[in-house]
């Protein structure tokens, strides 16, 4: 199936919000609680926090046969030449597709003074872990971290470009 990435609008905020919210609750369904997943997503998904993002970072979004299927977010490049990838969400329909790998090789390319890519994956998230390693992402650190009152075993990651 053929698909588009492009440069997010101010217009597909509502969009981007629905795709975060459906896939945050599939991928961590049973590896954080559901209250603790909705906090999360009301404050980093909402309207002035996306404002925010579009403004300051590389938001970008993938769309299949009209609609919205995943996005990512990048932060600008530091002085370091580091950009950290904040996030890469796919509706579950639409993994497996190459989508996931297309946003991922955009924002490197839109980010072409970047050095290193970095991330933090939760341990648990099989799916995403996978994903990251096959971009040949190296693990470069595993930490326990407190996420609104629950532990959660997070994984640190780095991609040289």
């Amino acid at each position: 199936m053929q698909f588009k990435i492009r440069t997010m609008q101010p217009g597909n905020i509502q969009q981007v919000q629905r795709v975060a919210k459906i896939s945050w609750n599939a991928t961590y369904d049973g590896i954080i609680p559901v209250d603790v997943q909705e906090r999360f997503l009301e404050n980093a998904y909402s309207d002035d926090m996306m404002s925010r993002r579009m403004q300051n970072s590389v938001m970008l979004v993938a769309e299949q046969e009209g609609r919205m299927v995943g996005f990512a977010n990048f932060s600008r490049v530091n002085e370091a030449g580091e950009s950290e990838l904040a996030a890469i969400y796919l509706l579950p329909d639409a993994q497996g597709q190459g989508i996931g790998t297309a946003l991922f090789l955009k924002g490197i390319n839109i980010l072409d003074d970047a050095k290193m890519i970095v991330l933090t994956v939760e341990a648990a998230n099989k799916i995403g872990k996978t994903f990251y390693e096959a971009k040949g992402f190296d693990v470069i650190d595993e930490f326990e971290e407190d996420f609104d009152g629950h532990k959660l075993q997070s994984i640190r990651m780095r991609y040289t470009v």
